[in-house]
């Protein structure tokens, strides 16, 4: 069960004695890196945060919210639950994490002023929920996640990414693709709200299936890396409470590359480096691509639910091939070499 608290009208972004005030939230250190390889300081996240303001908060509004951040000289690290001394002004979501038996307070990013609070934070990447926090509505999207192996390059993901346009027109579909910021591809497929998340999902992995049918050169939905071959991988596990990052956020990569909204046609066009902060803006100028190019929300076909339950879940699958793979290499050098 998820508890939405609306939040107060008080609170601060942060110590006494900022440099100066965005949107209401004082801002500190803007001047320092923002981290080793950014090429960029916090000022400049929080100019690209405030100048993509609303079409991020778009992409986040009323969806359980976690995010990377980075101290200087310390690792990225994920936040899900949010501080004690988060302003009390900042909406959030009471989930119940079966996992770690225990509560978990989520952001719910609603506006500018929550998302420059956590830009001050040095929040690079914004990860929201395929679930709104309302979760009854059911999954808004479903995600193909479209991931390279070592010695492939953007342009295997992009020929990956058109092959799963295909597989969705054969169903009479259609998606929106975008970079992720490193050197995959992500598409989006609306849904009608209500969808059950076991349909969602079951549909997520058919599309792949069918997707890899095309050209199983190319493609993989293996889930166990050494089975991949050197292929694409479709990752089709993106369903229910999964995270995934946000179109418009930035990435904690060499440059800050920005998860970057695309036409179908520019995918043979460009590449991730293209879109890091300063570049993204350019480009952005006052569109909102994501909005313009995501078709309206689409009923998923039946046959398209019945080929997926058919498909095992692929986590499961791997854990359960995993550990028959553990107990075969424990068997094989239990067993004494013959002659």
């Amino acid at each position: 069960m998820w508890r939405v608290d609306l939040g107060g009208v008080g609170g601060h972004g942060g110590p006494v004695g900022q440099e100066e005030v965005r949107h209401g939230v004082a801002m500190s250190n803007l001047d320092q890196p923002l981290f080793d390889g950014a090429e960029a300081t916090k000022r400049d996240l929080i100019d690209y945060l405030e100048a993509v303001g609303e079409r991020l908060v778009a992409v986040l509004r009323d969806r359980p919210l976690s995010v990377v951040r980075i101290r200087p000289g310390q690792p990225a690290f994920m936040q899900k639950n949010l501080p004690k001394y988060t302003p009390e002004w900042v909406r959030r979501v009471t989930v119940w994490a079966e996992s770690s038996r225990r509560e978990i307070s989520y952001a719910l990013c609603d506006d500018v002023r929550t998302l420059l609070w956590f830009g001050n934070q040095r929040a690079v990447e914004y990860h929201p929920t395929l679930l709104p926090a309302d979760h009854a509505l059911g999954p808004t999207h479903l995600v193909l996640d479209l991931d390279p192996s070592p010695g492939q390059t953007f342009r295997h993901a992009a020929d990956a990414a058109k092959l799963i346009r295909t597989a969705l027109a054969n169903d009479g579909l259609a998606g929106a693709v975008k970079t992720s910021g490193a050197k995959g591809v992500h598409v989006f497929v609306p849904v009608e709200p209500g969808t059950p998340v076991e349909d969602a999902a079951a549909a997520t992995r058919a599309i792949a299936a069918r997707a890899e049918r095309l050209d199983p050169d190319l493609a993989t939905t293996a889930f166990i890396k050494e089975d991949r071959a050197g292929k694409v991988f479709l990752d089709s596990t993106r369903a229910g409470g999964a995270t995934v990052v946000a179109a418009y956020s930035p990435r904690i990569r060499p440059g800050t590359p920005v998860s970057f909204p695309l036409t179908w046609s520019q995918l043979d066009e460009v590449t991730p480096t293209d879109f890091t902060l300063r570049p993204a803006l350019t480009r952005l100028a006052d569109r909102d691509p994501w909005r313009t190019e995501m078709p309206a929300p689409q009923r998923l076909p039946d046959d398209l639910i019945a080929e997926g339950h058919t498909i095992p879940v692929a986590r499961v699958q791997a854990m359960h091939e995993g550990k028959r793979r553990a107990r075969a290499r424990r068997a094989g050098a239990d067993t004494p070499p013959s002659g």
